[in-house]
């Protein structure tokens, strides 16, 4: 008999407590590590493997729970990696979970701040939030997603915020636009002091909200995620170009000035091992579709 992803992942390791299914490519998973828990805070990263094999997933923290000693981590199925961690299931474990990495986000009092959070960084963009709405902030939040069925945790997001906008890319949902449109109509009308905003999400959003705020010198701050291998700052593989010099995102941030990014190396360097990653995913699915092909032969 073959055996299947789950069944091979061992008894040692961080056990998966419970799964949902946020979109047919967006999994959630809630993860017993309570030495992680116990000292995370929002902002920051965790680094995953499925297997003594697998390949360093950085993911930053979606939730945590103190008292129950977990971590909420939400992925997008993209590469082989995460295809195969989307597999597993309650009761299943995770080969290493280490963190918390990183710095957490400055939390205080700024007054008025907004929260952009566009697909997958929905996720990382809620515990900034819910901390920032906690330190007493007026906290505006904008989510959006290229339809409506990539959206998830509006709830959540509801009850963080002091307003909150929803967009679409399509209009299945909320208002018809980019996130960076309610963005620059706050920033154009004054209507709102805003003093400090954060934005997560893919790179080519994330520099076209730093665009729509850098001539309003708005302070924006931007949580990268890159190509990453130690998460220690040894392999410099994270190495990212700013304005005031070069510096690595697994210690020196995850957040940065979005700013000071140099987002044309950035996305160029994003893009480095795309053919790689093409190559290892229809690998692993030619065996997969192998696996269950034995399987239903009884082999």
């Amino acid at each position: 008999m073959v055996q299947s992803d789950s069944a091979a992942v061992t008894a040692a390791g961080y056990k998966i407590l419970s799964k949902e299914i946020l979109s047919d490519v967006t999994k959630l998973m809630v993860v017993e590590v309570p030495q992680v828990a116990a000292k995370a805070k929002a902002g920051q990263f965790v680094i995953v493997r499925i297997d003594e094999k697998g390949e360093r997933i950085p993911l930053t923290i979606a939730d945590y729970d103190r008292k129950a000693g977990t971590i909420t981590i939400i992925f997008q199925e993209v590469g082989k990696s995460t295809i195969q961690m989307g597999k597993l299931n309650p009761g299943d474990r995770l080969s290493t979970f280490a963190g918390p990495l990183g710095h957490p986000t400055e939390i205080k009092n700024y007054g008025t701040i907004v929260c952009v959070g566009g697909g997958v960084g929905i996720a990382p963009i809620y515990p900034i939030t819910r901390s920032l709405k906690e330190a007493g902030n007026r906290v505006i939040s904008i989510i959006g997603a290229r339809t409506k069925d990539l959206l998830f945790w509006e709830d959540k997001m509801r009850a963080v915020s002091d307003e909150l906008i929803i967009c679409t890319d399509d209009g299945s949902y909320g208002r018809k636009c980019l996130v960076t449109d309610p963005l620059k109509e706050m920033l154009e009308s004054k209507s709102e002091n805003i003093a400090h905003i954060w934005a997560i999400g893919p790179a080519i959003m994330m520099k076209f909200v730093a665009a729509t705020t850098k001539p309003f010198n708005a302070p924006t701050t931007v949580s990268l995620n890159t190509i990453m291998i130690d998460g220690t700052g040894m392999c410099g593989g994270c190495r990212v170009p700013l304005a005031d010099g070069a510096q690595f995102v697994c210690v020196d941030g995850p957040e940065f000035d979005g700013h000071k990014v140099d987002w044309s190396s950035l996305m160029s360097r994003l893009s480095f091992y795309k053919e790689e990653e093409k190559v290892a995913v229809d690998q692993y699915k030619h065996k997969c579709n192998l696996d269950i092909a034995l399987e239903k032969e009884g082999k």
